[in-house]
């Protein structure tokens, strides 16, 4: 395949040092000194409902339902499934999730049930310890349990009747990118994975923006990591960070952006982290020592396809993944589009390009 590609706009250093010092982007423990909030939507798990509570209009062409299903460590994960009305025989499908912090009700339900109108079936999952999911404490992530939950989405996917499970695809959006790629490259299952507005939360958050983290930073911030886990274990309950996307004032361009979706009637839900929530102090641990995408040439020989925007102060994330992954191998920079055009812009999402993709790489074996 080829790489489409153009000069992508940069980070200024102003904008990447007060980044790391913000929570709006959802990378607050990665500042020098962390946010001693109070606990932020320490909820359980919500009773499963059959309301129409999405951030997008409800289309007449699907038919929806809610489901759960167990991943490997025994967690309910709640999700959305889409089908196309009136479809007939076992047809190919594709999991989907993201972005980090974010619900089914956002954008991941978004591109499901227009990837079902398009003839798929789809499911959009909240992961564990998020959303309508289970697992508790809540509002926590972790790179192997959240890559776990792609494969146990695949499980679903395959015991449905009306699926072709050697016709499974997914979809990860945003930080949930990074984790289809692992998904991909472990469960061979897989047959194409998109990353759509591509990041690595491994990457991210054991680096900063651009890599601008040093050894002294990184070495304080574990420290302090540390020692919060004292504190956690004398109160018996994680300290939450300061609610994401409340601006402050000053903040950088793309932050604003995440407001202005997570904070929003445009984007925001209440049950996602991203909509002035939060995650634990403590969630970046294991993502500072795990880097999620060593293996991602592995996915090859099945196909990957990654969509960014050309104006997204992410698109690194997607360039530097495209170069590490085997062929087949595609990058597609959409025109002038920012991180946050791919959430939700219908005009800009290239769903021609997805459907294409995967009626191409989903056939019958």
């Amino acid at each position: 395949m080829d790489k489409q590609t153009a000069n992508g706009a940069q980070v200024d250093s102003a904008s990447r040092r007060h980044l790391l010092k913000t929570t709006g982007s959802g990378l607050a423990a990665m500042s020098v000194g962390l946010v001693t909030a109070a606990p932020a939507l320490a909820q359980t798990r919500v009773k499963l409902s059959d309301q129409w509570d999405k951030t997008f209009p409800k289309s007449a062409k699907v038919d929806h339902k809610k489901v759960t299903f167990k991943n490997r460590y025994g967690i309910l994960l709640a999700a959305d499934l889409y089908q196309p009305r009136n479809a007939s025989g076992k047809l190919a499908a594709i999991a989907i999730s993201g972005p980090f912090g974010a619900v089914k009700e956002q954008s991941s339900g978004l591109y499901a049930q227009t990837m079902a109108e398009r003839g798929f079936i789809t499911l959009a999952f909240d992961p564990s310890y998020t959303g309508e999911s289970g697992g508790e404490p809540r509002n926590v992530a972790s790179p192997d349990i959240n890559t776990e939950d792609f494969s146990a989405a695949v499980d679903f996917l395959g015991l449905q009747l009306t699926v072709d499970r050697e016709r499974i695809g997914i979809i990860g959006i945003c930080g949930w990118g990074g984790m289809a790629l692992n998904a991909t490259a472990v469960d061979k299952r897989v047959k194409a994975v998109v990353a759509s507005t591509m990041y690595d939360m491994t990457r991210v958050m054991s680096k900063g923006y651009n890599d601008s983290v040093t050894l002294a930073q990184r070495t304080q911030m574990l420290e302090q990591l540390s020692q919060q886990r004292w504190k956690d274990a004398e109160t018996g309950s994680p300290a939450y960070q300061a609610p994401y996307n409340k601006l402050q004032g000053g903040e950088a361009p793309f932050m604003v952006d995440y407001h202005d979706y997570y904070a929003k009637p445009r984007g925001y839900h209440p049950r996602a982290v991203n909509s002035l929530n939060a995650w634990t102090q403590t969630t970046p641990l294991s993502f500072m020592n795990m880097p999620i995408l060593s293996y991602i040439a592995e996915i090859s020989p099945r196909p990957v396809l990654f969509i960014h925007g050309e104006k997204a102060h992410s698109r690194y994330f997607s360039e530097t993944a495209y170069a590490a992954a085997a062929q087949p191998k595609e990058l597609v920079i959409i025109p002038g589009a920012s991180h946050v055009d791919l959430y939700d812009r219908v005009d800009v999402i290239p769903f021609d390009k997805l459907t294409s993709f995967f009626r191409q790489h989903l056939v019958a074996a």
